[in-house]
């Protein structure tokens, strides 16, 4: 299987004007954060796919869990698009998280002796 990494963008505009509106905001912020998506603004995340059958499965997985309010969009670009995004203001996310590494190492590095 040949990997063609992806990234999904999604930017979202949900009401909090009342109790319950919040709380389904609160959900689907929850929901994306467990799924693997992080946050580049407050209502714009985005998340690395394997390909587009991953992408096919967290649309499905997304619309499972559309808080039907508001506005949801989503944008799939392949990583190499993303990489040439453009910061105009502030700093580029480095962290491991907005990586399209394999392999992550967590926690403390040990030397290893012969």
């Amino acid at each position: 299987m040949s990997y063609r990494y992806m990234r999904m963008i999604l930017m979202f505009d949900m009401p909090t004007d009342t109790a319950e509106e919040r709380k389904a905001y609160r959900k689907f912020r929850k929901f994306l954060l467990n799924e693997g998506f992080i946050m580049h603004q407050f209502s714009i995340y985005s998340k690395l796919l394997l390909n587009n059958t991953a992408n096919k499965a967290m649309v499905d997985r997304l619309q499972e869990n559309n808080p039907k309010k508001g506005s949801i969009t989503l944008l799939t670009v392949t990583e190499k698009q993303f990489s040439r995004m453009i910061y105009l203001n502030g700093d580029k996310d480095t962290s491991v998280a907005n990586s399209d590494e394999r392999v992550v190492f967590l926690g403390e590095t040990y030397d290893v002796e012969d």
